[in-house]
This record gives C-alpha cells, structure tokens and sequence, in this order.
C-alpha cells in the first residue's frame, strides 16, 4: 500500500446485505479456477504455463483473469524474474494459505458426492421435462 493510500475499515460486515463488500470476495472463493488455482499453489510456487498445463480445460484468458483477481485480493503474489524470456511464478500469500483447509473440503466434498449430485440432477431433469 502506498503511503498515500489511507486503508478504509469496513464498519459493517455482513454477507446477507446487499452492499457489503464480503460479497465480492465470497464470488472470488466460491469460483471453480479459483478453488483449482489455489490448491495447486497450496505446496508451491509455479508459473503460468504449469498451471495452465495442470488444470484440465481452463483457458488461458481465465487463467489470467483468475490469477490477477487473487493478486488484486491479497491471496497470490506474482514474482517476475529478470530473464529473457521473462520467468513469472505465483505463489499464495499468508492470506492466500488462510483459505487451505476451506478450499480442500470443497474439492473433497465435491469428489465425493458427485454421483449423488449428478443422480440428483437427473431426477430433477426428469421430473421437470414432463411439464
């Protein structure tokens, strides 16, 4: 932060209101690339074109929408490396490394109920075709 930069407090936080600014956030974890970026990020530093290379199907316009989000929010930090060509890595911050064990639920919870969801959405698929 600059030292022109004043650091504005949020006085009121709740995710419910409409207004409140943990909802940005809330959309940045709650993101599919995030979650992958992340976990990958969890045990190393890495660059662009391994995480790209890691994470089945994403492109590399989302990649680098993702990564600059998690910069923006304080959770990866980018590390540009004076060399021809540049060497960019990313790493997660300490902030970053708070959302570990969240992250990794999600992807366990995710893997492990995924037959009972996709059952799920076939019911309802079924269910709903009918109308």
């Amino acid at each position: 932060m600059d030292t022109n930069e004043t650091q504005e407090a949020v006085t009121y936080v709740c995710a419910f209101n409409a207004q409140c600014p943990t909802r940005l956030i809330l959309n940045r974890i709650a993101d599919k690339w995030t979650v992958l970026v992340m976990i990958l990020l969890e045990s190393e530093t890495k660059r662009f074109s391994s995480l790209q290379r890691e994470i089945g199907g994403i492109s590399q316009k989302m990649l680098t929408q993702t990564l600059r989000g998690l910069e923006r929010d304080g959770l990866v930090t980018r590390k540009i490396h004076a060399t021809v060509p540049p060497k960019v890595e990313y790493s997660l911050t300490a902030l970053g490394h708070t959302l570990k064990d969240l992250l990794y639920a999600i992807k366990t919870w995710s893997e492990t109920h995924i037959n009972e969801v996709v059952t799920a959405q076939k019911s309802y698929d079924r269910k709903n075709m009918k109308s």
